[in-house]
């Protein structure tokens, strides 16, 4: 145990901060509209290294490379239909997008290159992070079993990633990506917390103990819900835009944010709600003097300050494509940073009800057969 456990929580950490690290280059590649700069998957233009000139492709490569995604759809639309989603079929993989061809551009071929040679590389941190997890099965299951999933979830995202690319990046399936990145983190993050707990534990602080903190981990749930559902919301914000901005040829970027439809009022007004109930979960997580609550509380605390600035920043010059990956980070890390919230909250409270537990089997008239109870840790 004692040689596994930093092993895990070290590769543990370098997996998520890499993940965060392929969110700013999707981020990326989302900004300067290179998510079809490789029209197939998982090779790009039929190859592992991608060409540097559109004179290395043949003459019909456009064609080609649409006559590919077309059958793929069809093919996946036919299954969907057999098994009675004929709807998410036509929606989907029948969409107009899918049958536009793409045109070579070096710069945009190459950025969705790196983005996927960045996430081959994260894929192989999650495997060894799975792999490392696997000796802390008899101290906690829940660790295995999570690396395991987020395993799964790279599977899930792989697949999903070659259908966003056979689709010309249908709307309904570059949401879905987001939303199985944010699972993906919140899976890494519960894993590498469990296993920080074992390794740093912490003393009850009085105030953990108090009924006012009692709610703190359902609101910090919930919170983290709202700001997952901020995200997904600015998601559809940034699908909007792609429409907007292809009816105008590009053009007229200072039009793109007034002819949004009613998401981004959605989106706006939800950000108002969330700097709200962000700093209402901070205070409480704050107040109870815990270290590491207060640390990621204060993280959160930061990035609800940064992430309106970003935004109102995106709409007032424009929607600059450098700023788009910014607001995407800030926005998954202050996901991350509320997720820590509620876990570390999670613990605190087991360790308070622990604490109390012990202090009621020690007290005098306490049953002498009472099985002392497991002392829990705080992250």
């Amino acid at each position: 145990m004692s040689a596994a456990l930093p092993r895990f929580r070290r590769i543990s950490f370098l997996t998520l901060a890499s993940v965060y690290l392929l969110i700013l280059v999707g981020g990326i590649v989302r900004g300067t509209g290179a998510g079809m700069g490789c029209p197939d998957w998982p090779k790009c233009f039929g190859r592992w290294v991608p060409p540097t000139s559109e004179s290395e492709l043949p003459r019909t490569y456009k064609e080609d490379y649409r006559r590919g995604r077309i059958a793929k759809n069809q093919a996946v639309a036919a299954r969907l239909d057999r098994l009675g989603f004929d709807q998410v079929a036509e929606n989907i993989f029948r969409h107009p997008a899918s049958f536009i061809e793409t045109d070579f551009n070096v710069v945009k071929t190459w950025i969705e290159y790196i983005n996927r040679l960045v996430g081959a590389l994260i894929g192989l941190f999650i495997l060894l992070t799975f792999w490392r997890s696997w000796a802390l099965w008899r101290i906690d299951k829940s660790i295995p079993l999570s690396a395991g999933l987020a395993v799964l979830t790279v599977g899930v995202q792989g697949w999903l990633g070659s259908l966003v690319v056979s689709t010309n990046l249908v709307p309904a399936l570059v949401t879905w990506h987001m939303a199985l990145a944010l699972g993906l983190l919140l899976l890494l993050h519960y894993a590498h917390h469990t296993a920080e707990n074992y390794a740093s534990p912490r003393a009850v602080t009085p105030t953990i103990e108090k009924s006012a903190d009692r709610n703190l981990v359902p609101l910090a749930w919930s919170f983290t819900a709202l700001v997952f559902g901020q995200i997904i919301l600015g998601t559809q914000v940034r699908e909007g835009i792609d429409v907007v901005a292809s009816r105008l040829n590009y053009l007229n970027r200072d039009l793109w944010i007034e002819r949004l439809g009613p998401e981004f009022s959605y989106h706006r007004a939800l950000s108002t709600l969330l700097l709200l109930a962000g700093v209402w979960v901070g205070y409480r997580a704050w107040q109870t003097g815990e270290r590491r609550l207060r640390r990621n509380a204060a993280w959160v605390g930061a990035l609800l300050l940064l992430n309106p600035i970003v935004g109102v920043a995106l709409a007032t010059f424009a929607v600059p494509a450098w700023l788009q990956p910014i607001h995407l980070v800030v926005g998954t890390g202050l996901f991350g940073a509320a997720v820590l919230v509620a876990l570390a909250a999670g613990s605190a409270s087991a360790a308070a009800i622990s604490a109390a537990d012990e202090q009621g089997a020690a007290s005098p008239g306490s049953r002498n057969s009472a099985a002392p109870s497991q002392v829990a840790t705080v992250q």
